[in-house]
């Protein structure tokens, strides 16, 4: 059978490159594809086989993992297509600098490895329901493993349209979106319909993301029986605050108010932030800033993505390796940018400053000293899980939407606020905002979008804030914001509430190279996918 190169058609659940159990860390023999669903054991590790495929899948048509789609590299460039890092080396130069084409291997593989990640899911899902109909799980088993299936389904389809598709608030959603493959690629009849099935639209994508997920709400386990499973298996509350997510893509503020209620309480307290636990699976933000990253299963940790010594992506895969200083055992190839990090309205005494970054050389300049994260700490064994969903995002994700909502200055959104806040500063009840802080609502929103800046920094999230907020003239950073330049620029460059002034240009939102090229090897196979304009 002739394979669609973006699908990675896969003859089996666990193909030959990621046949491990990644949330059971003892080594798995593989597990031929007509028996995947033979047993309870086998549906397990067939499902374990899906999230192994958001851990890492192969590089540029090799063997190397570099976490694709949701370990590393998501991570990583998810933060490299904004202008609060600087890219340091080769590897995101072009995501850097967005000098891609169709070809370019980083947007190949990130394509590549999230429809082999949805087309893993879809394959699963329909041995799922066939166990379940035969008895070999029950029902309600066979239901919850599909939940677990289509919320890393919509979180690779979400993923995707706002990399390579316009925002949705350009044009309400009525711009070419991206394929949407809720069947499995396991036959020649599906590889005919995938070639006659034209790009959605976006909002499409967004209506069948949203269903993904309200089928993981509804049947998706509060928690798991373990500390490691609890974070590593999707959950109710990531189903929620993954809605949560996509609303606000949508700009559907009330929709992110109506889910954030299900995972916040109705009153918080800011000044004890440890106590404003969510309703569904007991989440609350840990004591110390740094908690959620010298524990990879944290009380805050709603959803990552598991890395461990027996599963380890390539020494180019790992978090810490890659962002972490080399003078401490990293390579220092992603640092911290002076554009965030010299930002005035980013206290020069918070905990984070100290706690979650450091000076310290590149692997590829041991001169020009930079800072960098410390928020993955493996720099042996690359054990360090990606962060996908945690609960100060929520908390942040719901102040925004009721800052939003309200007429005027909104107090709940001011504690929502003041609780992830708090937990950096040094004086919290003499320190934190008040509402006579804010002239308006507006200045509210920006302080909110400031500190989810400031506490998602290096984990992956700028460029979803930068492509949602780039259509509302209030909040836009009109394009892809200017930049430090390439490189090493040496620790002079940094003065916490000082000036610097990007040496890179800016990108106006109006240019083609704010979205990827859809890669060519997909354009080639499947001519009835439309290339974005102008690549």
């Amino acid at each position: 059978m002739k394979k669609i190169h973006i699908l990675l058609m896969v003859a089996c659940v666990l193909s030959a490159t990621s046949c491990k159990k990644v949330l059971d860390t003892n080594p798995t023999d593989r597990v031929p594809f007509d028996n995947a669903f033979s047993t309870p054991d086998y549906c397990l590790l067939s499902l374990n086989g899906v999230y192994d495929a958001a851990q890492s899948g192969p590089y540029n048509g090799g063997t190397e993992r570099r976490g694709y789609p949701f370990g590393a590299a998501n991570i990583e460039q998810g933060d490299c297509r904004g202008e609060d890092v600087i890219n340091l080396a080769a590897f995101f130069q072009v995501t850097y600098q967005a000098s891609y084409n169709s070809t370019a291997a980083n947007c190949v593989a990130f394509w590549d490895n999230c429809y082999g990640l949805i087309n893993k899911a879809n394959v699963s899902i329909d041995g799922f329901k066939d166990a379940g109909g035969k008895g070999i799980i029950t029902a309600a088993l066979a239901t919850q493993y599909e939940a677990e299936c289509r919320f890393l389904r919509a979180l690779a389809h979400h993923e995707l349209t706002i990399h390579f598709a316009r925002p949705f608030l350009d044009g309400a959603g009525a711009k070419d979106g991206v394929p949407y493959r809720s069947f499995a690629i396991a036959s020649p009849t599906a590889l005919e319909q995938i070639r006659s099935t034209p790009r959605p639209k976006v909002s499409e994508d967004y209506t069948k993301i949203l269903a993904d997920l309200d089928f993981a709400e509804a049947n998706l386990p509060a928690t798991y029986s373990t500390a490691t499973t609890k974070t590593t298996r999707a959950n109710k509350a990531a189903a929620i605050a993954l809605k949560m997510r996509v609303k606000m893509h949508m700009g559907d503020w009330a929709g992110v108010i109506t889910e954030g209620n299900k995972l916040v309480p109705a009153t918080v307290t800011p000044l004890t932030w440890t106590s404003v636990a969510s309703p569904i699976g007991g989440w609350t933000l840990t004591s110390a800033v740094d908690g959620p990253f010298t524990n990879n299963s944290s009380t805050e940790s709603i959803f990552s993505v598991k890395n461990d010594a027996q599963d380890a992506p390539s020494v180019n895969g790992g978090l810490a390796g890659m962002l972490g200083s080399a003078t401490i055992g990293g390579r220092g190839l992603v640092a911290i940018s002076p554009i965030i990090w010299n930002n005035s309205a980013w206290k020069c005494n918070d905990k984070r400053r100290t706690a979650l970054y450091v000076t310290g050389a590149s692997n590829i300049s041991t001169t020009n000293l930079s800072y960098f994260t410390t928020k993955y700490r493996d720099y042996a064994t690359r054990g360090d899980f990606a962060p996908q969903i945690r609960y100060a995002e929520v908390l942040l994700t719901l102040a925004e939407a009721e800052a939003r909502s309200a007429a005027v200055v909104s107090q709940r959104a001011i504690d929502l606020l003041n609780t992830v806040r708090n937990r950096a500063l040094q004086a919290p009840a003499a320190e934190q905002y008040v509402i006579g802080d804010f002239a308006d609502k507006v200045a509210l929103v920006k302080a909110i979008l400031l500190e989810r800046r400031i506490e998602l920094l290096a984990e992956g999230k700028r460029w979803g804030d930068i492509s949602r907020n780039v259509m509302d003239a209030n909040y836009t950073t009109g394009g892809i914001p200017a930049k430090a330049i390439n490189g090493a620029n040496g620790l002079a460059i940094y003065n916490c509430g000082g000036t610097y002034t990007p040496g890179q240009a800016a990108i106006p939102v109006t240019d083609f190279k704010f979205i990827w090229p859809i890669p060519a090897n997909e354009i080639i196979q499947n001519p009835i996918i439309i290339q974005n304009p102008n690549y």
